[in-house]
């Protein structure tokens, strides 16, 4: 994700032109230039939007909304319309996907106008959200709490870290920062650029996203990409659980492969080998941090990055092979703070913000201890890192909404991405959705481990992209809970020399990351 202080860099435009927004409806975005590299060199222009801070009262409080935009390059004529874009998260910043568009093959992407925004509360949007801006550094207690101190310490933190959102930020803008205020501002932006109906390409929570404004405005959908869907039946609580299984599968498939390039690595000949020697590097360094920084959590947290991405396997392996044979923990120090929240808390504290308004939470930390250990016995790497994650929801200073019962009965064109070991958003989610929609159709890569990274270089996923944004086309729907074509995922990575591994760590950056994100 992009921390706030460096996504406000990105757009150039300043808060005070744009257009006032006593009706929403009517609201415009003043465009000027982008000052971000990446931006500037796609041709966007960066602005601001002003959106009622609840909608309730539109004629109220207005903040700020920062986006992007990537003109379509084809002439008028041609022209579909504007592709709106989201990452996921929740929290995550959406300014750089305007630039998203060449990547789609046969030039498809051409004839959209791009748009990235940054959700209310995320990076250049205005107000944006901070809690305790060190409260993913170094000094935490180790995640599995198998003694009472530790987990009154981690509850101690998590209310801790809900009162200083409380304190740190407006109550309204806390109050207003459910899934259902973000689509709002989707629809506002479809409004101040002019269209009658959006395109939208969503990733993880993004589909999210998609789900409930189908739902709420199916009138304004056109056409939809869903990249790895939210299962909205476990909204938010039962989705974390899910998640923590479909991880520890997938970082076991990790050791596998790793096992298979021990030549390389040389970490085990074998998956359980390889597990050892994870366990064995846990287990010390809960007794004694690496260099006096890399403690059991920052292994977990690092390490989770390979149920994310196989195209991060070969820098983790290689990071991992440093670290266990080497004793060079400052490389893994390195991507603790590439991956992780430290130092810039804004992705964390929308993330929280979204998630324990969108729906109350359990009251009950008795049902929270009962289910986590259960489901640690199951997945016993990830699960407790992911129950403190979200425990500030016991304690969330805004009130909790009830979700929206998604129903995509109103739209017509929907194409579906999803691997079918995709932890993130389990593939259970997307057949789910294509029930609920019965105009979408879903591509599936069985064995597939990677999450939310369309369009990425598989011939025949992109093309069927490419085809859908083209002209609309769909692979024709099967009957039953299945999806309706199957493409093999990418291969496996081959490892290069741990060298240039090590190189490599530029090249993952422009992955987006979070819970729910891609």
């Amino acid at each position: 994700m992009v921390a706030a202080a460096a996504a406000a860099a990105l757009v150039a435009a300043p808060a005070a032109n744009a257009a006032p927004a006593a009706n929403a409806g009517q609201a415009t975005i003043a465009w000027g230039p982008c000052t971000d590299p990446t931006l500037v060199t796609a041709g966007a222009e960066c602005g601001y939007l002003s959106v009622p801070l609840d909608y309730r009262k539109p004629a109220g409080e207005q903040i700020q909304l920062a986006v992007s935009r990537v003109k379509h390059k084809v002439a008028d004529a041609q022209y579909q319309g504007v592709m709106l874009t989201n990452p996921g998260g929740p929290g995550g910043s959406g300014l750089l996907l305007a630039t998203r568009g060449p990547r789609v093959p046969n030039h498809a992407g051409d004839a959209y106008d791009w748009i990235g925004f940054d959700p209310r509360g995320v990076g250049a949007s205005k107000p944006a959200l901070s809690c305790d801006p060190n409260y993913m550094d170094y000094n935490r207690p180790q995640y599995v709490p198998f003694t009472p101190q530790l987990e009154r310490t981690w509850l101690d933190r998590s209310k801790g870290y809900a009162e200083a959102c409380a304190k740190n930020n407006s109550r309204a803008l806390l109050e207003n920062m459910k899934t259902t205020d973000t689509v709002k501002d989707m629809d506002s932006i479809r409004k101040a650029l002019g269209q009658k109906q959006l395109n939208f390409y969503g990733y993880s929570y993004g589909t999210y996203l998609g789900q409930v404004y189908g739902t709420l405005y199916p009138q304004n959908v056109r056409r939809m990409v869903l990249d790895s869907t939210v299962d909205p039946r476990g909204v938010w609580y039962g989705d974390n659980l899910d998640q923590d299984v479909a991880f520890d599968k997938n970082i076991r498939i990790w050791f596998g492969w790793l096992a298979q390039h021990d030549d390389v690595y040389h970490l085990g000949k074998t998956q359980a080998a390889v597990q050892r020697v994870v366990d064995e590097q846990l287990l010390k360094a809960s007794f004694n941090p690496a260099g006096g920084v890399i403690g059991p959590d920052e292994i977990i947290d690092v390490i989770q990055q390979a149920g994310y991405y196989q195209l991060r396997w070969t820098l983790l392996g290689d990071a991992l092979s440093r670290f266990v044979n080497k004793g060079d923990w400052q490389n893994w120090k390195t991507l603790f703070e590439a991956f992780g929240g430290r130092g810039d808390d804004n992705g964390y504290a929308v993330y929280l913000a979204v998630q324990c308004s969108d729906v109350q939470w359990p009251q009950s930390w008795n049902q929270w201890r009962r289910d986590n250990w259960q489901t640690f016995a199951k997945a016993p790497y990830f699960t407790w890192q992911n129950a403190w994650f979200n425990a500030p929801c016991l304690y969330w200073p805004a009130k909790a909404g009830k979700p929206t019962k998604v129903d995509g009965r109103g739209v017509q064109s929907v194409l579906m991405i999803d691997e079918t070991l995709d932890a993130a958003t389990p593939f259970e989610g997307s057949l789910e959705i294509r029930s609920r929609f019965p105009g979408a159709s879903l591509i599936s890569e069985p064995g597939g481990t990677s999450h939310a990274i369309t369009p990425r270089g598989n011939a025949c996923v992109d093309s069927k992209i490419a085809d859908y944004l083209a002209t609309g086309a769909l692979p024709a729907r099967k009957p039953g809970r299945t999806a309706d074509v199957e493409c093999a995922p990418l291969p496996q990575p081959t490892p290069p020399a741990p060298t240039a591994a090590k190189a490599d760590v530029a090249a993952t950056q422009g992955m987006v990351a979070g819970r729910f994100a891609g």
